[in-house]
C-alpha cells in the first residue's frame, strides 16, 4: 500500500502537530515495512527531528513536481496539487495529518483520513484572531466530512468533533497517541545533574513544560508558589509569548524572582532529565486536545498535576492529581503533600507510569493501520 501525508507539519514544525506526524510516519515504517510512506511538503527544511525518519527506505519526502505549483506551493497544498501529485504516484490511502485535507480530495479517487487534535478555538475564541477561527473551522468541518474515517486524539476531541461538526460518532476512531522513545526510560542521576548544571536549577523544583501562553495557565503555578514550602522552586519550560509578561509582573510584585526559572528553547534532548529531576511536573492548561506533556512526565517516573475540565484526567488516569485551573489553593495543597510525603509522591508516580502504559508506539502504530483498513473497506464497499 502507497500511503500519503499532508507532511507540511513533520517538515516545518518542532512542536506538537510536528512532533505527532513524525512519530506516527516513523512507527508506520518500522512495523509496517511492506507500505510505502510519502510526505507531500511545499518545501524542504534543514530540520534535524526529521533524522529519525531518514534510516527508512520507505518513506520518501514528496515536493511540487511541476514548476507550476514550486511557485504556487501554498495553493498546491490546499487545492490542486498534492492531489493530482498523489494520484500519479499511486497513493492507494491521504491522512491528513493535522485537521485538514485538500480540498480536492475526493478527485483522488481513493480513501482518506483525517487526524483531528483539538477545537480549541472553539472553546477559547478570545484566544484566536477572528480570521483564524473561521479558517480553522472551514478546514476541520470540511475535512471532517470529505474524510472516509476521522481520527481524534482523545475522547474529549471526539466528542467536540460530534458536537461542533456533526459527524457521526460510527465515522471517528480514537487513538491515543505516544510520546518520543526518549521519555521511555527514567534518567540516570549523573544525566539528571549535568542538566540540572546547564540550565542552573539548585534544590527541588517543580517543572512546567509548554509554551507559555494564557491558555496553559502557568500563573496558576506562579501563584501557588506563594503556599508551598520556601524551598521549593518552579522551571517554567517553553517559548514566551506576550503572556509571560504577566507572569514577570506577578513575580515582581510578590518577589518571587529566586522562585522562578525561565528555560526558552530548551534542546528537546533535556526534557526527559528536566522531568525527572524534578518533585512533581504541573500542566494546569484550561484547555487540551490531549495534554502530551502529562504523559511524558509519568513515563519518566515523576507525578504531575493536572487541572480539570478537559482531556488531561483522561491523559494522566485516576491516580493523576487534578485541580480546578483557577484554584492555587489546591494546587499548593497537591504540591505540598507529594514534596512533603515520600511515600505518596513514589505511589502516584507508579500508577501514573503503570496507566499511561495504554499510550505506547505499538497500540499507535497498530490503530492508526486498523483505520487505514477500516477506511479501505468501507471506501470500496
Amino acid at each position: 500500500m502507497i500511503i500519503g501525508y499532508d507532511g507540511k507539519r513533520a517538515v516545518k514544525n518542532n512542536t506538537g502537530l510536528g512532533n505527532y506526524s513524525r512519530l506516527l510516519v516513523e512507527l508506520l515504517a518500522g512495523q509496517y515495512p511492506e507500505n510505502s510512506y510519502l510526505l507531500y511538503t511545499p518545501s524542504l527544511s534543514d530540520n534535524p527531528r526529521l533524522k529519525p525518519l531518514s534510516r527508512f527506505g520507505n518513506i520518501k519526502l514528496r515536493v511540487p513536481d511541476k514548476w507550476v505549483w514550486r511557485n504556487m506551493s501554498g495553493l498546491w497544498r490546499v487545492n490542486g496539487g498534492i492531489t493530482s501529485q498523489a494520484r500519479r504516484d499511486g497513493v492507494d490511502l491521504f491522512h491528513g495529518l493535522s485537521g485538514e485535507l485538500p480540498l480536492d480530495i475526493e478527485k483522488l479517487g481513493k480513501p482518506s483520513v483525517v487526524t483531528i487534535h483539538d477545537v480549541i478555538f472553539r472553546h477559547f475564541p478570545e484566544c484566536y484572531a477572528a480570521i483564524d477561527r473561521k479558517i480553522y473551522d472551514y478546514k476541520f468541518a470540511r475535512a471532517a466530512r470529505a474524510a472516509t474515517r476521522v481520527i481524534a486524539i482523545s475522547e474529549c476531541t471526539a466528542r467536540d468533533v460530534v458536537d461542533f461538526y456533526g459527524i457521526d460518532p460510527a465515522k471517528i476512531s480514537i487513538v491515543y497517541q505516544g510520546c518520543a522513545s526518549q521519555f521511555h526510560r527514567v534518567p540516570a542521576p549523573e544525566e539528571i545533574a549535568a542538566v540540572r548544571e546547564k540550565h542552573g536549577i539548585s534544590g527541588p523544583y517543580i517543572v512546567a513544560v509548554g509554551t507559555v501562553e494564557r491558555r496553559k495557565n502557568q500563573l496558576l503555578a506562579v501563584k501557588g508558589l506563594r503556599a508551598i514550602p520556601a524551598d521549593l522552586s518552579l522551571v517554567i519550560v517553553g517559548r514566551r509569548t506576550d503572556y509571560a509578561l504577566e507572569l514577570d509582573s506577578y513575580i515582581r510584585e510578590h518577589n518571587l524572582g529566586g522562585r522562578v526559572r525561565f528555560i526558552d528553547n530548551a534542546p528537546f534532548a533535556d526534557l526527559p532529565a528536566l522531568y525527572a529531576g524534578a518533585v512533581c511536573s504541573t500542566y494546569t492548561s484550561r484547555f487540551e486536545g490531549f495534554g502530551i506533556p502529562v504523559i511524558e512526565s509519568l513515563y519518566c517516573g515523576t507525578p504531575a498535576v493536572v487541572a480539570t475540565g478537559s482531556c488531561l484526567e483522561e491523559a494522566g488516569g485516576p491516580s493523576t492529581p487534578a485541580v480546578d485551573p483557577d484554584d492555587e489553593a489546591s494546587w499548593a495543597e497537591v504540591v505540598t503533600r507529594l514534596y512533603g510525603d515520600a511515600a505518596e509522591r513514589s505511589r502516584v508516580a507508579a500508577e501514573g507510569r503503570a496507566y499511561v502504559e495504554r499510550f505506547n508506539d505499538t497500540d499507535m502504530a497498530r490503530q492508526t493501520m486498523e483505520v487505514y483498513r477500516q477506511a479501505m473497506a468501507e471506501y470500496n464497499g
